[in-house]
């Protein structure tokens, strides 16, 4: 073990305490993706001696998706963790690709991201269901919560801010609570680790998220990081002072949308998608 695996086993160790992720009698389901930030995840979580099985989702884009999926199975196999495979096509008959596509031509605007995030997370949260998971975990780091916290910032979107965090509320028994074992590890830790462990990983951006809304606040918060070292840890710790201030805010209803998943409007964002693809 190096230093850099140590530090961050370490620190990992410490935020599933800290933030009372889980515990060893928790049945925990991993999402996985095939990139460094969920392998990484899924290791130290089986090396830890936690009860964790992995769940990807298909999102059947080509090679990159094709080439993920191989790792990540090659990834489980080795540390006997259990995968589930879920496919875009086999769950909604179509691909991502046909899906935006078919949007666009009726003039609604998703991008490829948009879309793909949608359709996981209701999939993920549908199967952990199934799955009898306590808790979904997901590979998000401190980048990438830094990042989410700015974006809802800089849209004035108070909902979603608040809901930020190493581990969400469990505001309806269909939904699963989600965490994230990385949420005080830098990508760059992450990328490290990942090369230190000679995990088969593809580096490297999806090809469909080319010009994403992220992208443009990942480069800005890097930006900062470079002359202020430490800025991102710093709106984490931000983004945590605002939620303990905000406790008393009125939780929203959970609703039961005509698919059977739980929803915080009448009808789920996947449903409402479907309608407006005429499907």
């Amino acid at each position: 073990m190096t230093k850099l695996t140590e530090h961050i086993e370490k620190k990992v160790r410490k935020t599933i305490r800290q933030y009372k992720l889980f515990n060893h009698k928790s049945k925990i389901l991993m999402a996985v993706s095939g990139g460094k930030d969920s392998t990484v995840c899924v290791y130290l979580l089986k090396k830890l001696g936690y009860d964790v099985e992995a769940i990807t989702i298909d999102a059947s884009i080509g090679d990159y998706t094709e080439t993920n999926l191989k790792n990540i199975k090659k990834v489980c196999k080795k540390y006997e963790i259990k995968l589930h495979v879920i496919s875009f096509r086999e769950e909604f008959g179509k691909s991502l690709c046909y899906m935006r596509d078919v949007l666009r031509t009726k003039g609604h605007k998703y991008s490829s991201c948009m879309l793909c995030g949608i359709l996981k997370r209701y999939l993920l949260n549908k199967y952990a269901r199934e799955l009898k998971a306590d808790v979904l975990a997901t590979g998000h780091n401190l980048d990438d919560e830094a990042q989410a916290f700015l974006m809802n910032v800089f849209k004035n979107d108070f909902f979603l801010a608040k809901k930020q965090g190493p581990k969400s509320d469990q505001v309806s028994k269909r939904f699963i609570p989600r965490v994230k074992p990385l949420y005080l590890i830098s990508e760059e830790e992450a990328l490290q680790f990942s090369k230190q462990m000679k995990f088969p990983v593809k580096y490297g951006i999806c090809p469909c998220s080319v010009g994403a809304h992220r992208r443009k606040h990942k480069n800005i918060l890097d930006e900062l990081e470079k002359k202020n070292p430490g800025v991102k840890y710093s709106v984490i710790r931000f983004q945590e002072e605002m939620k303990l201030k905000l406790k008393k805010v009125k939780k929203a209803k959970v609703n039961l949308c005509e698919c059977g998943e739980p929803t915080k409007v009448k009808i789920c964002r996947v449903c409402q998608i479907f309608k407006e693809l005429e499907l």
